[in-house]
């Protein structure tokens, strides 16, 4: 038996990067997934290959930083495969338009904001009320290992996930009673295939990645940290913010 059978676990920013390794490792793990993504294409094909893989998935077309999309596409889920068990926020991301803080166009804080922000917002209120009337469910959001390893000149992303950090903290406290645990992982640089295009294939460029010991995480890492939080061996586990980092944070 799965660590995750019988569980409903929905994915924002589902079909690509750390996203798509979560959701194939969770179907794996028994799931009945929800992806939720902007790319209709990619989120189709990657459904399509946890199904002949034996899985039980949909998708769902999904603007995480539009709250009528965002209900939509929860909507659309529970009536293909239930209400949420798990919540995993993955939707976000930095771009090379962020810098410093003097530096950076205004633009790219607002659009930061809204993704990584705005975007966790509008997924955990729309899970939640359906996992405090089943009595309880797992949200894992994303952070970053930025928050704590002190990095220059991405200062915009850094400012919202360390609001990703803050809510994950303030809902573990508000809703533990509910049995609802709410925790978030904090990945340094991850070999995904936007930080490949961003880098050129060259992520030594990162600041981060010369703190990570343990060298650059691949997508299927974090995969694997997101599955102990969202599982039930992680019964005793809320409000924490764990790094995937290599060991960046720790020094």
């Amino acid at each position: 038996m799965g660590r995750l059978t019988g569980k409903t676990a929905y994915i924002t920013g589902g079909a690509s990067g750390i996203g798509r390794s979560a959701a194939q490792l969770f179907a794996r793990e028994g799931a009945r997934l929800c992806v939720l993504d902007l790319s209709e294409d990619a989120g189709n094909v990657l459904v399509a290959d946890i199904r002949r893989n034996g899985g039980d998935a949909v998708f769902a077309v999904a603007d995480i930083t539009s709250e009528d999309s965002v209900t939509a596409a929860f909507e659309k889920g529970h009536g293909a495969v239930g209400s949420t068990d798990i919540l995993l926020n993955c939707a976000g991301g930095s771009s090379v338009r962020d810098g410093s803080i003097v530096d950076a166009p205004i633009e790219e804080l607002w659009r930061v904001m809204q993704l990584d922000v705005l975007g966790t917002i509008l997924a955990c209120r729309a899970v939640i009320p359906a996992m405090v009337e089943k009595g309880g469910g797992s949200i894992v959001n994303m952070s970053s290992s930025v928050t704590m390893a002190s990095v220059p000149g991405i200062d915009f992303y850094t400012a919202a996930k360390g609001a990703v950090s803050s809510l994950t903290r303030t809902l573990a406290a508000q809703h533990a009673a509910s049995r609802i645990r709410v925790n978030a992982l904090a990945p340094g640089v991850t070999m995904t295939e936007r930080v490949l295009q961003i880098s050129g294939g060259d992520v030594s460029r990162f600041p981060l990645s010369q703190k990570q010991r343990l060298g650059p995480a691949l997508p299927e890492q974090v995969a694997a940290a997101a599955l102990f939080l969202a599982s039930d061996d992680a019964a005793m586990v809320t409000g924490v913010i764990l790094p995937v980092d290599g060991g960046a944070s720790s020094w």
